[in-house]
């Protein structure tokens, strides 16, 4: 095994709002206003966001837009952006895309999930853009599509969702 050095050693660091905040003005907007809320920093992004480097981009009905700048505490072994990192990216792009069309009072939660990695994921890819789009979107099921490209529109990684469309729990 070996042992660390300083020359080696790295360190990450992220904070964070309490995500009750958001949740809590989730209950009283519709899907999109609580996106645009979220774009225009009026209530705080999710943690996981703010842990793996994800930017809001833009927030338009069934469409959601983020960035993200690879980072080496996103690498696998193999020394690439760990796959769990592109399909959370993916997933929650496609989740947010659904919940721009959730009506006041409507959550959802993903059902099924299907990535395709094109190509690796590295430093050098450079600032990433993740498209979620809608597909179908009903009162019980909804259906989205996510893509992952690089500045120059290089396909990185495609994906497709399920999401189930349910009434908001009361906190």
């Amino acid at each position: 095994m070996t042992k660390s050095s300083p020359e080696t050693q790295r360190s990450h660091t992220f904070s964070w709002q309490d995500p009750h905040i958001g949740a809590d003005a989730a209950r009283g907007l519709s899907g999109l206003d609580y996106l645009l809320a979220m774009q225009e920093q009026r209530i705080p992004p999710p943690p996981v966001m703010e842990m793996m480097g994800f930017e809001f981009v833009r927030a338009a009905p069934g469409a959601v837009e983020f960035a993200f700048l690879p980072h080496e505490s996103h690498y696998n072994p193999i020394g690439t952006v760990h796959g769990g990192v592109i399909s959370t990216l993916l997933d929650s792009a496609m989740g947010c895309s659904v919940q721009s069309l959730l009506p006041l009072g409507k959550g959802y939660t993903t059902l099924e999930l299907k990535v395709n990695f094109v190509r690796a994921v590295t430093l050098a890819s450079g600032r990433m853009r993740c498209h979620g789009t809608i597909i179908h979107s009903g009162g019980r099921m909804a259906t989205a599509e996510g893509k992952l490209l690089d500045e120059s529109g290089k396909l990185y990684a495609h994906t497709t969702t399920t999401c189930m469309i349910f009434d908001a729990p009361a906190r």
